[in-house]
């Protein structure tokens, strides 16, 4: 794994958490995109070397409405960037982690994604990432 890409935050309310994290880092964010598939719009701050993702629901039966209603608002996971995802899938499964999605499926931001279970990464949701070229 090359980095932490970014750390993803469930939020009830995106335009205010923006507000807050424009307010805390002192910079607007740089984008927001929909992910119609899952359910979420997303919002992108840029972080040093990494970013903080905010996730809102767009819709009840969505994975980020389930964990908001089940934890509430917070760190949702930690997304990791890798040059080859496929390859980085196959090796962490012999390492004996849990692949919640075995075939890496279009995300945010321009990302090939797959997420490890939190039930083999000491309850910790982890995203691979991969720049879509």
């Amino acid at each position: 794994m090359d980095k932490i890409e970014h750390i993803g935050i469930a939020v009830k309310n995106i335009t205010e958490a923006n507000k807050i994290y424009k307010s805390l880092l002192g910079y607007e964010h740089y984008k927001t995109e929909n992910v119609e598939r899952e359910g979420v719009t997303t919002s992108f701050f840029s972080c040093g070397d990494s970013k903080i993702e905010l996730l809102e629901a767009t819709r009840p039966d969505s994975p980020i409405a389930k964990f908001i209603e089940k934890k509430g608002e917070g760190i949702h996971h930690i997304a990791f960037s890798v040059s080859n995802i496929k390859d980085e899938i196959k090796r962490l499964k012999k390492e004996g982690f849990r692949i919640i999605n075995e075939e890496p499926k279009k995300g945010a931001d321009n990302k090939l994604v797959a997420f490890l279970h939190p039930k083999s990464t000491s309850g910790v949701l982890i995203e691979l990432c991969q720049e879509i070229e």
